[in-house]
Parts: C-alpha cells; sequence; structure tokens
C-alpha cells in the first residue's frame, strides 16, 4: 500500500516542498501528462508516499494498493461494495463509503527506516488513517478488513479500529469514528519519537497545529489539510 497526497494547483509546490521535508525523501522527476505526479523517495527502501496535482477541492489522501492484477482486485472490490470509476491499466476505484483507492501493478516491498533528526530524535510516516461517519463505519470497516484481508485487533481509545499490518507493509491502517456526516476520508499519522520536538520542526516548515491530545496531536499542512504526530514508537 502506498498513500497519495492530492493537491489543487494553487497550493502544491509549497506542499511537495513540505511534504519532501518532514518526510525526509526527495522528490522524483515529475510524470504524467502534464507532469501532475511525483514521488516522494526515500534514501532506502520502496517510496509509500506519493503527490497529485489535482485541478479543485480540498487537499485529500487516497491509496494505491499494489496487487499483481489489478483488473483481478477491482473485480474482488466491486464484489466487496466498491464502485469502479476507472480502468486504465490502473484501476480507479471508490470504497463503499466514498474513499477514492487505486489497483496498481508496479511492487513496492522495502519498508524504509524511520528518519533520524539533527537532534537525534526520529519520526516516519507510517499510518492512513480512514476518518468514517459513524452512521457508515460498520460497513465501511468491514469492507477494509475484507479486501485487505489484515486481522482486525482492539484500541484502546473507542473511537479507533486498528488493523493488523502484515511483516513488510510500510503502512499501518486505523479507522476512526467520527461525528459528521460526510463522505469517508483518510488522513497521514506520523509516530515520534518526540512529539514535542516534531511538532516544531512541522512548524518551522510552515503546519499549524490545530488541537492537542494526550497520545497525538492534530496538524494542518501549509494547504490546510490535517494530519496526526503520534507517540507510537517510530521503530
Amino acid at each position: 500500500m502506498s498513500a497519495f497526497i492530492d493537491v489543487p494547483a494553487s497550493g502544491f509546490e509549497s506542499s511537495v516542498t513540505f511534504w519532501s521535508a518532514v518526510s525526509g525523501c526527495s522528490p522524483s522527476t515529475r510524470r504524467g501528462a502534464d507532469e501532475e505526479f511525483l514521488t516522494l523517495v526515500p534514501a532506502t527502501g520502496d517510496a509509500h508516499l506519493r503527490m497529485q496535482r489535482v485541478g479543485d477541492g480540498a487537499p485529500r489522501i487516497h491509496l494505491d494498493l499494489h496487487v499483481p492484477d489489478p483488473r483481478a482486485a477491482a473485480d474482488r472490490a466491486v464484489a466487496l461494495g466498491a464502485v469502479e470509476v476507472a480502468d486504465e491499466g490502473h484501476v480507479v476505484m471508490r470504497s463503499p463509503g466514498g474513499l477514492t483507492l487505486c489497483f496498481v501493478s508496479h511492487p513496492a516491498a522495502e519498508v524504509a527506516p524511520p528518519m533520524r533528526w539533527p537532534d537525534e530524535s526520529r519520526s516516519i510516516l507510517d499510518q492512513v488513517c480512514i476518518d468514517i461517519p459513524q452512521a457508515s463505519f460498520e460497513g465501511e470497516a468491514a469492507f477494509w478488513q475484507s479486501l485487505l484481508d489484515w486481522p482486525h485487533v482492539g484500541s484502546s481509545y473507542a473511537e479507533f479500529e486498528r488493523l493488523d499490518r502484515p511483516e513488510g507493509q510500510a503502512l499501518r491502517v486505523l479507522l476512526q469514528r467520527v461525528r459528521d456526516d460526510g463522505p469517508v476520508r483518510a488522513h497521514l499519522d506520523l509516530s515520534c519519537s518526540s512529539r514535542e520536538r516534531e511538532m516544531l520542526r512541522h512548524v518551522g516548515l510552515g503546519a499549524r497545529v490545530v488541537a492537542d491530545h494526550d497520545a497525538w496531536t492534530v496538524m494542518a499542512d501549509p494547504a490546510g489539510m490535517a494530519y496526526c504526530l503520534t507517540d507510537r514508537s517510530p521503530g
């Protein structure tokens, strides 16, 4: 699995600069008909974070699932309740609750290590949190568990449920119940050895603090997209 950050043109360049800096990755050569795609490439391991310039709307996250046969995977996803949007060699889908996902065939198997920063703190972008309105939570959560075939595990917080990622997966999946009635969406989480140091570093790069909780801090990047810094160990 890899995550795509989709950003409108007006905020795209500042977002590329920001996410390159906080992830410790280098932006690749741009690709696509309008050079709208790029990959954030780690120093070692395979990339699991990509970016796309989009025409409108707010910044958002979609997921790429790397599979041997995108067509077969898409047909299975439809049987589980997804909606097919387009088949362009890679297959664009929407989950039952409306989150965009794509089935792609290129490999991504070697997990990149956490970044170690000059102050000796460490961090890594290693989790996608899927934000699901309460009314549709059970169905959407069941879809993702069946699609990924990852075991369900509990959480110490009532609003969260977690899927247990297999060995070798770069990204965790967390499912969160939210109180609004909008579509299903997602945000990124970073694990940090020092949440305070990481927060200060991100603010210095143009982010802002939205809310502080016992074990995580909600941030907004320069384009206004929410993400979280967490106390989970980067190791």
